[in-house]
């Protein structure tokens, strides 16, 4: 039995969720599938693209991101009080990126609405337009629908392209954040298909690194690192990148290697200041997928109530 999204996910709960969809199909969604001897690589422009179109649209950022073989894998932040500022308009302008305008809508642009009615009706549909565009269903849902329009017409055929619903988890505090997005940036590591986290193609990692070595400020298209928690935070995820980006290398070293017969001298310092010991941190970045919740049991705890959940399930950071 599938769980309501409700249960999965509250931007009450968090606003943090790492989300991961699969092809239904024995072809590939990007790669080289060697049964057939036909290459998909192109297909992770797509995804790419379509990731990073939809992100411009919604109010909702991209923190990392990794495209696969068979599936791809995001950590997004939900922007509400982004979605609450906008006015009326600019929430038209940008749902209509992606959809045709109704013709109710297109009246009520051109001024040419007179009844309360018609008044009525265009705002409610504009207030149901707000909110989608902080929902992760509906950013799911319009990445997808275009890739498995675009590799259907591509492969010829008809049919389900994806599994019936994208994974979705809660990432609870920073642990589980900083896990998650160093899971989700050594996916191509983690798989053999790449040597370090610079070399991982289509990955957010590789993004954030070429765009430092172009000397921008932030990586187009994805949520910047604000640094530390402190007071007047500003707008971003609460670690540093050249910190994160450390960690991310450190990682990606030591999961080639066997964690257990490994003893590490020195740790990244954004461990410590997480409370990671070596191993818990290692063991936590090979078991993201496991559960809806991740974070501590207190995080846990706080969230169950916002997710209409009784029971403490997912994956307990210590």
């Amino acid at each position: 039995m599938t769980t309501a999204r409700s249960q999965l996910i509250s931007v009450n709960a968090t606003p943090y969720y790492h989300c991961v969809s699969r092809c239904v199909r024995r072809s590939f969604l990007c790669g080289y599938d060697a049964l057939t001897q036909t290459s998909y690589e192109h297909r992770r422009g797509w995804v790419e693209n379509r990731l990073k179109q939809v992100a411009g649209v919604f109010c909702i950022d991209i923190c990392a991101y990794a495209i696969m073989s068979n599936h791809y894998h995001v950590v997004l932040h939900i922007n509400e009080a982004r979605a609450n500022q906008l006015s009326d308009l600019e929430v038209i302008e940008r749902w209509l990126i992606l959809h045709r305008p109704p013709v109710l809508i297109q009246r009520f642009v051109s001024g040419e609405t007179s009844s309360e009615t018609e008044q009525k009706a265009c705002l409610a549909m504009i207030q149901s337009w707000r909110e989608r565009l902080c929902s992760i269903s509906w950013f799911m849902r319009l990445l997808n629908q275009f890739i498995a329009i675009e590799a259907n017409r591509e492969d010829d055929c008809t049919g389900h392209f994806w599994e019936g619903r994208f994974k979705s988890q809660a990432l609870l505090d920073e642990k589980a954040l900083a896990a998650a997005m160093a899971y989700v940036d050594l996916n191509p590591v983690r798989a053999g298909i790449a040597d370090t986290p610079e070399s991982s193609d289509f990955t957010s990692v590789k993004s954030r690194i070429q765009s430092i070595r172009k000397g921008e400020v932030t990586a187009p298209s994805l949520f910047p690192f604000a640094g530390h928690p402190r007071s007047e935070m500003p707008e971003g995820l609460p670690f540093c990148l050249s910190d994160y980006l450390e960690l991310v290398d450190w990682t990606g070293r030591h999961l080639k290697e066997n964690p257990s017969e490994y003893v590490q001298s020195r740790q990244p310092p954004i461990l410590e200041r997480l409370g990671f010991g070596t191993q818990i941190w290692l063991n936590t970045c090979t078991q993201i997928e496991k559960g809806p919740l991740i974070g501590t049991t207190i995080a846990i705890q706080f969230a169950l109530p916002h997710l209409k959940r009784q029971r403490r399930i997912g994956l307990q950071i210590p």
